[in-house]
């Protein structure tokens, strides 16, 4: 576990607990520490068969500024996280990655950091500092156990931007504003620095909006079936992945996309299991990403063995369609390209004590988009801890 990660929680909730009694409003303040550990390896196909073990310590303090300072309907989150360990993709060569706490450099870093203002009764909001676009946009319930980064956020977007959005492992400064409530129509738009960087990156935070903003939004029914629809697109033309100017720099292009979400209950309810489906559905310019579109459909079940009231599982199936342009490169390289790369992964947790565990299967067609590469196959060992 990362020594520096566990000093920073410690000493944060020493702070906020000590804050708190201080002056005698304990409720005014919450934190939770959660700590994920994997050890993952590809067992067939791939480039090597070396596990790999990764991690991430995850640290929210969340403060009622009603109760702190009088400042009426206003919250403030902090979030901090400390990763290390391996690169388990370097293995399996997937454009699209294998899991979703890999991170590209292993450090502590500010995760987030914002004060969200509720008006309008409750029924409104206005969020503003360092944001995780993924908490929010482009999200659903019924995925979140699975693994694969593209059950997060799909990777049209995913890998869009000077350093990519504003998403894990690193945010940027944003502005969200929100209306509707969980239950219900509601609609929200954000504009979010193109450039990530926080706290712990060698940038830092960038200020100036030197690489311009990212504008999403998206609408939609929230309830036993919601449906939504997003679009994104930045202000500032990015680099194309192809053309090129006479001077031999990359041409520039506009990055703009769109996708839609649906998930639905289909049985259970009460104490017994619950079965939810997923399906989501994602486009893009083509021109500045690898990625034209992509999809994702599911199925997780909550309690599928009723004497495990804290099991789960889920089973996803994930395909990144590759833009001509990416085809193009490949065949520059001798590659012979795929139209996409697909993955399918089933998982199962259960939670024993304080420590979930979670069993996980990857197979992934066409990895690294070449048409000519053997199925990947990843095993995932993930072992959790969460604390209130």
């Amino acid at each position: 576990m990362n020594t520096t990660g566990f000093l920073i929680a410690a000493a944060a909730a020493t702070f906020t607990g000590g804050a708190a009694a201080a002056d005698h409003q304990a409720s005014a303040w919450r934190h939770g520490i959660a700590y994920t550990a994997d050890v993952t390896g590809v067992v067939d196909g791939g480039r090597d068969r070396t596990a790999r073990y990764l991690d991430n310590l995850k640290l929210d303090i969340d403060g009622d500024l009603s109760r702190l300072t009088g400042w009426r309907g206003a919250n403030l989150h902090i979030s901090v996280l400390a990763n290390s360990g391996g690169q388990p993709n370097d293995a399996a060569g997937a454009l699209q990655g294998v899991n979703n706490i890999e991170v590209d450099r292993q450090t502590v870093r500010l995760f987030e950091f914002w004060v969200e203002q509720s008006f309008a009764g409750g029924k409104a909001s206005l969020l503003a500092g360092l944001y995780d676009v993924n908490s929010e946009f482009y999200a659903t319930e019924a995925s979140g156990l699975l693994i694969s980064p593209p059950f997060g956020i799909g990777s049209e977007l995913a890998s869009t931007g000077p350093n990519g959005p504003s998403i894990f492992p690193s945010t940027a400064l944003a502005v969200r504003l929100r209306a509707g409530g969980a239950e219900g129509l509601y609609a929200q738009v954000a504009a979010v620095n193109a450039s990530a960087g926080t706290v712990g990156d060698p940038q830092g935070i960038d200020t100036d909006l030197g690489e311009g903003v990212l504008m999403i939004g998206e609408t939609g029914w929230n309830g036993p079936l919601r449906l939504a629809a997003g679009g994104w697109r930045y202000d500032r033309d990015q680099p194309d992945i192809r053309e090129t100017l006479p001077s031999g720099d990359p041409a520039l292009s506009p990055a703009h996309g769109a996708y839609l979400l649906a998930e639905a209950d289909v049985f259970g309810g009460g104490d017994g299991s619950r079965g939810r489906i997923f399906v989501r559905a994602g486009v893009s310019d083509g021109d500045t990403t690898d990625f034209e579109g992509g999809w994702q459909t599911g199925l997780h079940i909550d309690r599928p063995l009723a004497s495990r009231p804290d099991s789960a599982f889920s089973v996803g199936l994930h395909r990144g369609v590759l833009s001509s342009k990416a085809r193009a490169n490949a065949r520059d390289l001798g590659v012979d390209p795929a139209g996409g790369e697909e993955g399918l992964e089933i998982t199962w947790s259960d939670t024993f004590g304080p420590v979930t565990v979670q069993p996980d299967l990857q197979i992934i067609r066409a990895a690294g988009g070449d048409s000519e590469a053997e199925p990947v196959v990843v095993a995932t060992l993930r072992l959790s801890i969460a604390l209130d």
